[in-house]
């Protein structure tokens, strides 16, 4: 019997691409992480007066106040140095003048004696610092005579701590380049075994043996660590003041913006169930300050507001009213006016041509009449909120073929072309025919009656979500602006009323409603003397909410003219 124990059946590249998968979830998570704090103060700075208020009055009081301690400390510590630096020379002066006094009165005959001078003089100039040591000496030499070698000394004394690059190399070759006894200073670093380096002026000059006698380089290494000790303690005082005041400044920015932005996030909550239709929010006043008399000011809009609302929702209940009830009081005696008008066209024949002409006349005045009522009534049912759908599967290019097939005969008499092109068959959707048919009729009819075209065509597509049917003629199109007019009630593209032809006004606004009613869009583009289109997109499922159209508003065959106003029911 054979295992396979500590062997994993799994491929490698199975195993690579999980790897790559979960660093890449790391990663997301990581750059989420970091992410989410910035996200989120932009949000909080864009939505926020008070903290974008509060945030950049701090940013501001840190640049000022941190501008200010920057040139303070700067000053202060120019201050320093200068006085130390002055301080030094002056100290280092009197050596100076101490070691040269006391090495010409030496009675030295020999080297040995003047090496004993130089350590006697060493020995004195360091007792005189003190236990404190407030500086540090440093003795080299004899020097050579020669300046093209400078740099070699033959003795030195210095303290056994103190490390030789105290002294700086350009320091040196000044006091031993220079043939006069001169004194020479620079900034340094002074540095000891065991201790850090800490800044330092270093000072230095020749003394010379009398006679013309051997020279010997003197020089006074200063310590400014008690200047760097108070330059920091100052720095560190000015920042945790700076920083204290910043917060107190910002807390101050705070308190007075919380007392302008609190009555103004009141006034937007206001303002807003105001639009939510809760008319009787009022503000809060008090005082007498500009804040209060903005909410007084605020509250007079609002009542001013109410007032003219219900006036209007009054004035608009009075004439849906009278709309109704003078189209339902009107039916009866029309009804019975149609009777009479009926029984006169049928006995037309007998009448001389003047009497037949006038039925003929009320014939169709009393037709246009039913239309207008029963136009009015729906008009009022869709006001009322009574107008319920009835809805079944139902194919939309069937519907189409319906229409044509009933205008057939009036497109005929006008000299134009009915057709229907569907991409393709069924094109299923939820819908109450009898609403969509009459919104795909007035169309059709508009464009057989209005358009001049002489050929007019029903576009049918379908997408997984929507339906849509669009009616295309090539007449005499819309002017600018005319798109957004078509769907006003009692609209008609002929300002001078004159009612040669047409219908009630009454058509495209019922369209409308009907579309509005299924959840749909009903659009309109057109162009002079290039046509028009007007398009009915729906859902596939009733209820479903719209995203897109299966089919273009401006057709593809409008070229560079297209000139897209479109009015959009539903559609943000």
């Amino acid at each position: 019997m054979t295992g396979n124990a500590g062997v994993s059946d799994e491929r490698p590249e199975l195993t690579d691409e999980r790897s790559r998968t979960s660093v890449g979830d790391v990663l997301r998570r990581v750059l989420g992480l970091l992410t989410t704090p910035f996200a989120l103060a932009v949000k909080v700075w864009r939505r926020s007066v008070q903290a974008r208020v509060v945030m950049s009055t701090l940013v501001l009081c840190a640049i000022v106040i941190g501008l200010v301690g920057w040139v303070l400390v700067r000053q202060i510590a120019e201050g320093l140095v200068d006085n130390r630096r002055d301080a030094s020379l002056s100290v280092a002066k009197e050596g100076f003048s101490t070691a040269q006094e006391n090495i010409s009165a030496s009675p030295a005959q020999g080297a040995f004696d003047e090496s004993q001078t130089m350590d006697r003089v060493y020995d004195l100039l360091v007792a005189q610092g003190g236990s404190s040591r407030a500086y540090e000496v440093v003795l080299e030499g004899p020097l050579p005579s020669s300046s093209d070698d400078s740099t070699v000394q033959t003795g030195r004394r210095s303290p056994s701590a103190l490390r030789p690059r105290s002294i700086p190399f350009e320091l040196k070759t000044s006091v031993i380049g220079d043939a006069s006894p001169k004194i020479h200073w620079t900034y340094t670093d002074l540095s000891i075994r065991g201790v850090r380096d800490v800044p330092a002026v270093a000072i230095g000059t020749t003394v010379s043996m009398p006679a013309g006698g051997n020279r010997y380089a003197l020089y006074y290494v200063f310590s400014m660590e008690e200047q760097e000790r108070t330059l920091n303690q100052i720095a560190s005082a000015m920042f945790y003041a700076g920083a204290a005041l910043t917060m107190l400044v910002a807390g101050v920015a705070w308190i007075v913006t919380r007392q302008v932005v609190t009555p103004v996030r009141l006034a937007r909550r206001i303002a807003e169930r105001l639009a939510a239709g809760r008319l009787e929010e009022r503000m809060h006043v008090r005082g007498e300050d500009d804040i209060a008399r903005l909410g007084v000011s605020f509250n007079q809009i609002a009542s001013s507001l109410q007032s003219q609302i219900r006036k209007l929702e009054e004035l608009s209940r009075v004439q849906h009213r009278f709309v109704s009830d003078v189209s339902h009081e009107l039916r009866t005696p029309l009804t019975t006016v149609r009777m009479a008008a009926d029984v006169l066209h049928d006995a037309r024949p007998t009448f001389d041509a003047v009497t037949a002409r006038s039925a003929e006349l009320l014939q169709a005045e009393l037709d246009r009449f039913e239309a207008l009522l029963s136009d009015l009534l729906e008009i009022s049912r869709f006001d009322a909120g009574a107008a319920r759908l009835e809805t079944e599967p139902v194919d939309l290019a069937d519907v189409a073929d319906h229409v044509v097939d009933f205008y057939h005969g009036f497109a005929e008499r006008h000299g134009v072309e009915l057709s229907v092109r569907a991409s393709e068959r069924p094109v299923e959707v939820e819908i109450d025919v009898r609403r969509i048919e009459r919104i795909v009729r007035n169309l059709v009819a508009n464009a057989i009656h209005y358009s001049q075209s002489d050929r007019v065509e029903l576009l049918v597509a379908g997408s997984e979500s929507s339906v849509a049917l669009a009616v295309r003629d090539y007449g005499v199109g819309l002017r600018p602006g005319e798109a957004q007019l078509v769907f006003n009630r009692f609209w008609r593209a002929d300002p001078s009323r004159v009612r040669t032809s047409g219908g009630t006004g009454l058509g495209l606004a019922i369209a409308l409603e009907d579309a509005s009613l299924h959840g749909g869009w009903l659009q309109a583009w057109g162009e002079p003397d290039h046509g028009a289109q007007f398009r009915l997109t729906l859902p596939r499922v009733s209820g479903e909410e719209l995203v897109r159209s299966p089919l273009p508003l401006v057709p593809e065959d409008a070229g560079s003219r297209r000139s897209q106003r479109d009015v959009k029911v539903g559609e943000q």
